[in-house]
């Protein structure tokens, strides 16, 4: 019996190390997979967004005659959004390499940008949302508060409450990737490093992300009411109209985009168990958060004629290439067979 003893420990032992080995090949699947969607993921959002937003900035500051309180938020969301997809390359870097090759100083100012982006696009659809009740809901007093003097200093206010908000966050002492020599960027985004701060978290998201969202929901619940109750007579149909749409996009890019990864990140503040579930969601949250730099084309396409006549001579000029190309074969295969009809008769 003692003789066959160790032998029982060695195959535990063995097969212990062999479900660890498991795990660990299955984690390194997971994690190539991941890298792999990430990759592909952030290729299609940088070329849709860059390319969306370019133009919205070329439209809305270089082509656009009349400036408005609507086009003047359209600059800030295009810059936003542009500062923020100009980081996707670094990532995709990041993701290929599988470790961050740009040092600890650019680390801490994507990770600050990171969570500069959400807190400042919620706060541009707050202030559209309000331009939208004042536009529908106080048409009279509306022109005094919507002018453009007015709409660039709240714009400017929001950004400095904003990077006043996220400049501390370039001077963390307790720094996560002290222990990797710098080589895995996960400032702010690793959830038991941000647990420390958890006081300075909730309070940054009650003002950047609670506050703006009850400032949409109650300017769309009042816009609603007066539009039901038939109080919105004197302005036009297609004000009306245009206010209806833009609405109903930010709701839908506000719930789809950001309020996934606001409940993940509140969830995993409060979350004491394994942090497994949590990375899942997060990746999934993250890439949802992503996708709002490309759905801001709806936004775009929605404020802006010259946007659509942009957009729509784009598709029109494919079109024509496409057509010119067709005749070009039909003449080319007509040629060829006149061609060979000649040289029969000939024959």
């Amino acid at each position: 019996y003692h003789k066959k003893k160790p032998k029982i420990t060695l195959v535990a032992i063995n097969t212990h190390h062999q479900i660890f080995k498991d795990q660990n090949s299955l984690r390194c699947v997971g994690l190539v997979e991941y890298h792999m969607a990430a990759l592909i993921f952030y290729c299609f959002v940088f070329i849709i967004g860059v390319t969306v937003n370019l133009t919205a900035l070329w439209v809305f500051a270089l082509t656009t005659k009349k400036r408005s309180s609507v086009t003047v938020y359209m600059i800030n969301v295009a810059v936003v959004d542009l500062l923020f997809i100009l980081l996707l390359p670094f990532r995709m870097v990041y993701h290929h390499n599988h470790h961050w090759p740009f040092g600890d100083i650019f680390c801490r100012i994507s990770a600050a940008i990171t969570i500069f982006y959400p807190s400042m696009a919620l706060w541009l659809f707050a202030l559209i949302s309000a331009d939208r009740y004042m536009a529908i809901v106080q048409p009279r007093h509306g022109k005094e508060l919507r002018n453009v003097p007015k709409t660039v200093a709240a714009c400017l206010g929001v950004l400095l409450m904003t990077l006043g908000s996220n400049v501390p966050l370039l001077f963390t002492e307790d720094d996560p990737d002290v222990t990797s020599n710098f080589t895995t960027c996960i400032k702010m985004q690793d959830i038991i490093y941000m647990r420390n701060n958890n006081m300075v978290n909730f309070v940054r998201l009650i003002f950047f992300f609670l506050v703006p969202i009850c400032i949409m929901i109650g300017c769309y619940i009042t816009i609603v009411d007066n539009l039901i109750h038939g109080r919105t007579s004197k302005l036009k149909p297609k004000v009306k109209q245009k206010s209806i749409r833009i609405i109903i996009t930010l709701i839908i890019q506000m719930l789809v985009c950001f309020v996934p990864f606001h409940v993940c990140l509140v969830l995993g503040l409060l979350w004491t168990g394994n942090d497994g579930w949590f990375s899942t969601w997060a990746i999934f949250t993250t890439f949802l958060m992503n996708m709002s730099t490309v759905l801001d084309i709806i936004l775009y396409y929605i404020v802006s004629k010259q946007f659509q006549d942009r957009v729509i001579s784009v598709i029109l000029y494919r079109n024509y290439l496409r057509s010119v190309r067709r005749k070009s074969r039909r003449t080319h295969t007509g040629s060829i067979r006149s061609m060979s009809n000649l040289t029969s008769a000939m024959i």
